[in-house]
């Protein structure tokens, strides 16, 4: 990832922090945003500042136009352009459907599905070349869940919006693929009270074929084979990352 320039939105918890970690680390230069302060910020500013390259951490959020504008600003100024954009960030809160309000609905499109428009809209002028696009979507659009119907609409539509946009940019040299993540260890389940945490890492765990949760790790190296020139034939598609659940 030597001198890949990278935008990752809402970097520093658990998937995201992860991709943000491995393409520094790769020697990518990186841009990242988030929503609200907190030491998962404090703490990923310490580990970029001891990884070799030009690394930015600013609080923005993604579904807001007037962020977006600023942070695609700060990736022109800072680093030139992208020749990758992540759109990791996302919110959803459990809710079942007979009790799922039009609030509640508007705001997990908005979240989810107009944040990555917003922000790849906005990206594309600063690509220059070609490049490449990495949706992150969800194995529970595949599956479905209960609680999750609003959830598992927009991660679909994110697939559909994949496979329109390699076809529109493929001719400039972008490609546009997802990632679609099963049930992934991140710091959330360590922050569950301890009897809690095993339970779901039981529960969750017997799903996957492979009889465990995935790793950050192993979601973030998917992305960086999409980033680069090894998957330079590969757009439009949706990779699971799932253990096979």
């Amino acid at each position: 990832m030597a001198g890949r320039r990278f935008l990752v939105t809402g970097g520093t918890r658990g998937i995201g922090r992860g991709i943000v970690l491995a393409a520094a680390r790769a020697g990518a230069d990186v841009v990242t945003c988030y929503r609200s302060p907190g030491e998962s910020v404090n703490s990923l500013e310490r580990e970029l500042a001891e990884t070799p390259g030009k690394h930015r951490v600013l609080q923005a959020d993604a579904a807001d136009e007037r962020d977006v504008a600023r942070l695609l600003a700060e990736c022109e100024a800072s680093l030139g352009g992208v020749d990758v954009v992540v759109n990791n960030a996302g919110a959803f809160q459990p809710k079942l459907y007979p009790e799922l309000g039009s609030a509640d609905w508007a705001a997990t499109v908005q979240g989810n599905l107009t944040a990555a428009h917003l922000v790849t809209q906005r990206a594309l002028p600063l690509f220059d070349g070609g490049g490449s696009i990495i949706n992150l979507g969800s194995t529970v659009a595949r599956i479905g869940m209960v609680g999750g119907v609003h959830y598992t609409a927009v991660k679909q539509a994110l697939v559909g919006m994949t496979r329109s946009l390699a076809r529109e940019l493929g001719p400039q040299g972008i490609r546009v693929n997802t990632v679609s993540p099963g049930r992934i260890a991140t710091e959330a389940l360590d922050e569950l009270p301890a009897e809690a945490a095993e339970q779901q890492r039981r529960l969750f765990s017997s799903f996957a074929a492979l009889g465990r949760l995935g790793t950050v790790e192993e979601v973030a190296q998917v992305v960086l084979f999409l980033a680069g020139d090894q998957a330079a034939y590969i757009t439009g598609q949706n990779i699971h990352v799932d253990g096979c659940v």
